[in-house]
This record gives C-alpha cells, sequence and structure tokens, in this order.
C-alpha cells in the first residue's frame, strides 16, 4: 500500500522521534494518520504498517479494538463525538446525544446517506470545564447546546 508523500514524511518525523528499539510505540499515532487519509483503518492499512514497525496484524489488530477512535469504516465529513461522561451529562450531554441522532437521523457510529455527517457518543475528550463538549472532526466546541448544535450543523452543510 502506498500513502501520500505528505503522510510518508510524517511517519518518517514521527519514527525519527523514538529511540532505535522503540518505533513500534509509533502504532497508535501512525494508524490514527493513515485513518485520516485513507478514511479508516483498512486490512491494507494495517498490514502495512505492522510491516513497517515488525508489529503482527494480531497485536495491532488487539490495538485497533481497544482504542474506540480508531474505526474499521469511514466517517463521514463531518464527524460529531458528543462527551456524555459525567461533567458534560450533568449538563445536559443526554439531550444534546438525543437532539444530534433525530437532527440527523443516526445513531451512534452511524453515517448519513450523503456522507456528510457521522456521529459517536464518547465517554470524555478532555473538555469538563466547558461542558457539554463536542468534536467535530479536531475542532472543540463548548458549552453546546441544542440550538447551538443546530448553527453548528447548518454552517457544516454550507459549502466552504
Amino acid at each position: 500500500m502506498t500513502f501520500s508523500p505528505q503522510l510518508e514524511a510524517r511517519f518518517e518525523k514521527l519514527l525519527r522521534s523514538y529511540p532505535p528499539g522503540r518505533q513500534r510505540a509509533a502504532l497508535v499515532p501512525m494508524l490514527l494518520y493513515a485513518q485520516d487519509e485513507v478514511g479508516a483503518v483498512t486490512p491494507e492499512v494495517v498490514e502495512e504498517i505492522g510491516r513497517r514497525l515488525g508489529v503482527s496484524t494480531l497485536e495491532i489488530e488487539e490495538v485497533i479494538s481497544y482504542y474506540s477512535m480508531l474505526r474499521r469504516t469511514p466517517a463521514g465529513k463531518h464527524h460529531i463525538q458528543i462527551c456524555t461522561n459525567i461533567s458534560c451529562m450533568l449538563l445536559g450531554a443526554e439531550e444534546l446525544w438525543e437532539h444530534a441522532c433525530r437532527r440527523l437521523g443516526i445513531g451512534h457510529r452511524e453515517v448519513t446517506p450523503d456522507g456528510q455527517f457521522s456521529l459517536e457518543e464518547v465517554e470524555c475528550i478532555g473538555a469538563c470545564s466547558w461542558a457539554p463538549a463536542l468534536l467535530v472532526n479536531y475542532d472543540y466546541h463548548h458549552h453546546m447546546t441544542p440550538e447551538k448544535l443546530d448553527r453548528l450543523i447548518e454552517s457544516l452543510r454550507k459549502p466552504q
């Protein structure tokens, strides 16, 4: 499998940041970077990264099954992750989650038919002080309400 020159450069830089013999520690970042480019952690991605790091397919499969941010199927163009952990839950995250499901017509780890949105309920995104919070791809949105979510979804629907 071949990756873009940009991803190859990113892999090289990442691998140089680990001491010799410790490069397998780059596994999760490499999977995330590849997922961003390919859209999902495919069997081909697993095989290629395993080859590069000298890590077995089974070991990689164990990592993928542990980390919820690694996906086997592509997410939507706008991947919305809503935190429903305790801080966010106490400030309305459950209502926000239910509103998002109704608004988009999808549930946990589903993608809208047009491929524009995917939705995921997550345990924590590290934004407890700004609860309820969500991520759209890698962008944080704090103190969310159903009304703010509606405006956010509409702004993401607009061509850019």
